[in-house]
Order: structure tokens, then C-alpha cells, then sequence
């Protein structure tokens, strides 16, 4: 049973254990992935992620604290430079793990794993998913319709004449021309009729 067991040690005493730890480390982030055993990859999680999250303040005593780790100059200098400014912004979780399926010679469960931020294919599947907008059928469609059309609506030209007696000059007014006589006599008939349909009542 596995009480009180923090720690995988896979088989080796500890200086074999911390020496394949700092090579497996240093070979993760010279290459940005490698390939091993499933529990070797669990084991190399907890190992490297703590020196990873030591390189994001670059100074002389977080150099030396890592190569103590490492015992590797160029993957200390790499792990400074290019990996921390990738990882700059992220929280945590810089690797990821893929299980392969398993080895033929034993049967040992095989995986890769990675530093996250250096897969190419996954950022920019990343990015395009950020842009994509989400579609939704409730709020979306309801509430950008109605704005569309007060935008595109022609203004009123009610809204430019002022509320109230309004003085037009003369010179504007036309006045229009017709016969007097037959307007006087439309009138006249108009008003004949009205009479006589007012009396028939």
C-alpha cells in the first residue's frame, strides 16, 4: 500500500533519481518536448514546473538556485531567456502531458510531454478561438436589430419645423389662379343643394 508515499522513486536510490530529474529537465527545455515513461513524465511535472515559475524573476540568486538543479549552463540561459518570456503572463501549468500507448519491448505506458506555450498548432487554434464570436440566438440577434434600424431610419423632416406661429413672408406665398366665376358658381350650387336637402329633413 502506498501510505505516506509523496513521492514516486521509481525505482533508483536518490542522487540517481535527482541526476536523471535535472538531465530529463534540462533535455524539456533545450527541445520543448520529449518522450519517456508515464510515471518518469508525472515525476518531471513536479520537478521542472517550480523551476520554471523560479525563472520568471530573472535574477542572479533564482540563476543559481535553478542551476543547482539543473547543472546545465545553456539550459539555465535558455530557461531565462526564451521560456520565461513565453510564460511571462501564464499563472501555472506550463506542461502538458500525451499518453502514446505502450512500449513494445515491456508494455510500459509511453507519453510526450511538453512546455504548452511552444506547441504551434495549439496557439494558434487558440487565437482563432478567442476571435471567433459566440453565437447565441437570444441576446444577440434581439438587441442589435432594433439599433440597426434607428440608424439607418432617414431623419424626420417634422423634427426641423419649430412648435408654435410661425411667420412666412409674402414673397413665398403663391397664391392660385382661377376663375372667379366658376368657383363663385361651385359655390353657389353647393350651397343650394345644402339647403335644399336641410329643408327635406
Amino acid at each position: 500500500m502506498r501510505h505516506g508515499r509523496t513521492i514516486n522513486h521509481l525505482g533508483r536510490k536518490a542522487p540517481h533519481r535527482k541526476r536523471m530529474m535535472g538531465n530529463m529537465a534540462s533535455s524539456l527545455i533545450r527541445y520543448k518536448r520529449i518522450r519517456t515513461t508515464l510515471a518518469k513524465a508525472r515525476a518531471l511535472r513536479q520537478y521542472v514546473e517550480p523551476l520554471i515559475t523560479k525563472a520568471k524573476t530573472d535574477t542572479t540568486h533564482s540563476r543559481r538556485i535553478v542551476f543547482t538543479y539543473l547543472q546545465d549552463k545553456s539550459a539555465v540561459h535558455e530557461l531565462f531567456g526564451t521560456v520565461a518570456a513565453k510564460v511571462g503572463e501564464r499563472p501555472g501549468g506550463y506542461t502538458r502531458i500525451f499518453k502514446i500507448g505502450p512500449r513494445p519491448g515491456d508494455n510500459a505506458d509511453m507519453a510526450v510531454i511538453e512546455l504548452v506555450d511552444f506547441n504551434e498548432a495549439y496557439v494558434i487554434e487558440k487565437q482563432t478561438s478567442e476571435t471567433r464570436k459566440k453565437k447565441t440566438r437570444r441576446a444577440g440577434s434581439g438587441k442589435t436589430a432594433p439599433e440597426k434600424k434607428k440608424e439607418e431610419a432617414p431623419p424626420k423632416i417634422e423634427d426641423d419645423i419649430p412648435e408654435g406661429d410661425v411667420e412666412v413672408p409674402e414673397d413665398i406665398i403663391e397664391t392660385p389662379v382661377t376663375d372667379e366665376a366658376s368657383t363663385e358658381g361651385g359655390d353657389e350650387s353647393t350651397s343650394e343643394e345644402a339647403k335644399e336637402e336641410a329643408s327635406k329633413g
